[in-house]
């Protein structure tokens, strides 16, 4: 898979492309289910296969103020684009000159004129441009007039309720604590990655040492309490129980920690990278009236976990 960013391209790309536009936070199932329309229309016709979005989200730069958390960023994005068989991605820095662009002018200057577009599956209901809701016969008629087929993929329902999926209902969940729930959305475990930090070495002293992760500025991390996880790290592959909260036994104030005892693994592994899948959700995080009592649960903790995870 090829990756451009546009602000970096100095002339049209060659070759005849399919392409799709979205932001496409987690790539879900419901965006799966759109790019395998976008690879199947390329292998029908004959044209390599594009997805256009967006490095940050769009919500960041018409609203700075509202803190918008994400399901993935924009490397982990990229990845999971490349999982899905896309040929290109093209990363399209979002700005308030890019919001002005009307449907029109976005579709001859940047799909047509920079990106070489022939095909353009849109969502079922996805639209883009400023001046207003278009209706989809708009965007095929834009389309016409450009030389850019447009044509619109299925919704993608899923469940016994035939629920559409969206980035923003799975925010919710993980929110919520319900991960079981979002991994059935997302197609996959939700998971965090980074870099292993110091810590205040409390766990090591019951018996439980732990590895706090720095996560990305802007990644949504789940709401707090104990959670079965699996660990990667490197190519080696393990469990672990999961901590994310403010430590109330240990008095730990307004310090957010996300931070995993590893089961049957002694090793330092500080300012190593590390990945965390989440596979259930345990129980929230309480405060304990002593070491002993939180001790007592850890133990508790760990053999649900164990449960779940083996």
């Amino acid at each position: 898979m090829k990756i451009y960013t546009l602000d970096r391209l100095n002339k049209p790309l060659e070759g005849h492309v399919v392409a799709t536009i979205g932001f496409f936070d987690g790539v879900h199932r419901g965006h799966r289910f759109l790019l395998e329309y976008v690879s199947e229309t390329g292998r029908i016709r004959g044209l390599e296969t594009m997805a256009v979005t967006f490095p940050d989200s769009p919500s960041r730069v018409l609203h700075p103020d509202e803190g918008v958390q994400l399901l993935t960023t924009a490397d982990e994005k990229c990845r999971q684009l490349e999982q899905c068989g896309i040929d290109h991605v093209v990363l399209l820095p979002f700005t308030r000159e890019l919001s002005s662009l009307t449907a029109y002018a976005f579709m001859e200057e940047v799909l047509k004129g920079k990106l070489g577009v022939d095909v353009l599956v849109m969502g079922y209901d996805h639209r883009f441009g400023r001046g207003g809701r278009l209706s989809f016969s708009d965007y095929v008629e834009y389309g016409g007039n450009l030389g850019i087929e447009v044509v619109q993929a299925p919704a993608y329902r899923c469940g016994p309720s035939d629920q559409v999926v969206s980035s923003s209902s799975i925010r919710t969940l993980l929110l919520q604590g319900d991960v079981a729930k979002a991994n059935e959305g997302l197609g996959y475990p939700y998971f965090l990655e980074g870099e292993v930090t110091g810590g205040y070495h409390i766990g090591t002293s019951l018996g439980y040492p732990t590895a706090n992760l720095a996560v990305p500025p802007f990644k949504l991390v789940p709401a707090d309490g104990v959670y079965a996880v699996e660990v990667e790290m490197e190519g080696w592959k393990g469990a672990g129980m999961l901590n994310i909260g403010h430590r109330p036994t240990l008095d730990n104030g307004s310090d957010r920690s996300v931070e995993v005892h590893i089961f049957d693994f002694h090793e330092n592994i500080y300012a190593r990278w590390l990945r965390l899948s989440f596979r259930q959700f345990v129980r929230k995080e309480v405060r304990f009236e002593s070491l002993d009592a939180l001790k007592q649960q850890l133990q508790t903790d760990e053999a649900v976990c164990r449960r779940i995870l083996y």
